[in-house]
């Protein structure tokens, strides 16, 4: 085990494994050097960075279990390489990231918390809490229609909005608008839902051009990884009021947040919750601990990410 996680997942794993905990030793190098060759599996979460450096020190690792669904941490395609499987935890958080973005994007748009402020400071008796934009009309792009995605999709039906989608290719099986460029998409939507993956492919996909794209009275919600969002180009359209809020639930150098974001008045922060309950967590520490059981038993792994299919080599 790499940092600290769930107390439930080190209890589950201590019957079954010999767990070493890398957070724990006084000297990282001599504690790598003395149990990284008799290391088999990695129990992970999203902080824990797994990068071919690692995989040196420890030559017999045969799986890395991480906890979340995102793994833009682990290089996946350099484990692949090595014959390593990843696995992640995917569905058992989709509807809590799904109902935390649109309560996201609710916040945002009618400005919940700033109003929750105003009424504290007792500014309330003095003048009514000024107007603010509205969800109705507006139409939705999603970019990244994967299981997260549809479910904020199924969701937004229910407010009666138009809902667009960007990725990297259509898929003719949902109703939803495809738009084959983000850019496009930008331009035809006032609300931009970032639930695209992490990792090299994505970074800074949200850039000055899409911002832009969206126009002054856009919103954006990011659940996905602050990395897909130029923070430096966000920050600068919401200061210059390019577009007209932001709601956040991830950022680009976790856990700090910049300055000049946390002053701006019209966009809601949040310190990535999004799958931030009991329950879902603990059905993460699970899966986490039910893939690695199922492979050491010799079932394979339960949910292998698209770099390293099972069977080896099977939808590569």
């Amino acid at each position: 085990m790499l940092k600290p996680m769930l107390a439930s997942v080190a209890e589950a794993l201590a019957p079954a494994f010999a767990v070493h905990r890398l957070d724990a030793a006084p000297d990282r190098d001599a504690f790598l050097t003395e149990v990284g060759p008799r290391i088999r599996g990695l129990a992970v979460n999203a902080q824990a960075r797994v990068d071919d450096a690692l995989m040196d020190r420890l030559p017999n690792l045969e799986i890395v279990a991480n906890f979340g669904v995102g793994y833009d941490t682990i290089d996946a395609a350099e484990a692949g390489r090595r014959g390593i499987v990843v696995t992640n935890t995917p569905d058992v958080l989709t509807d809590e990231v799904a109902d935390l973005a649109v309560g996201l994007l609710l916040a945002t748009v009618r400005q919940i918390p700033q109003a929750d402020r105003y009424l504290r400071a007792g500014r309330w008796p003095r003048q009514p809490f000024p107007l603010t934009a509205s969800l109705r009309g507006r139409r939705v792009g999603i970019l990244g229609l994967g299981r997260i995605g549809r479910a904020i999709a199924r969701r937004l039906e229910g407010f009666g909005v138009a809902i667009a989608y960007h990725g990297r290719r259509p898929q003719p099986e949902v109703a939803y608008e495809y738009h084959p460029t983000l850019v496009g998409m930008a331009q035809a939507v006032h609300v931009l839902m970032v639930v695209a993956p992490g990792g090299p492919g994505t970074e800074g996909m949200v850039d000055a051009a899409v911002l832009e794209a969206l126009g002054p009275e856009a919103i954006l919600v990011n659940v996905a990884r602050g990395s897909v969002v130029d923070e430096a180009a966000l920050i600068a359209a919401l200061e210059a009021g390019a577009i007209h809020g932001a709601g956040l639930d991830v950022f680009a150098a976790e856990p700090h947040v910049p300055e000049r974001l946390r002053a701006l008045d019209r966009v809601v922060l949040l310190p990535h919750v999004g799958s931030g309950t009991h329950d879902t967590r603990a059905a993460m520490g699970g899966l986490v601990v039910d893939n690695l059981v199922s492979w050491f038993s010799g079932r394979g792994p339960l949910t292998p990410v698209a770099e390293t299919p099972w069977p080896a080599g099977v939808g590569a």
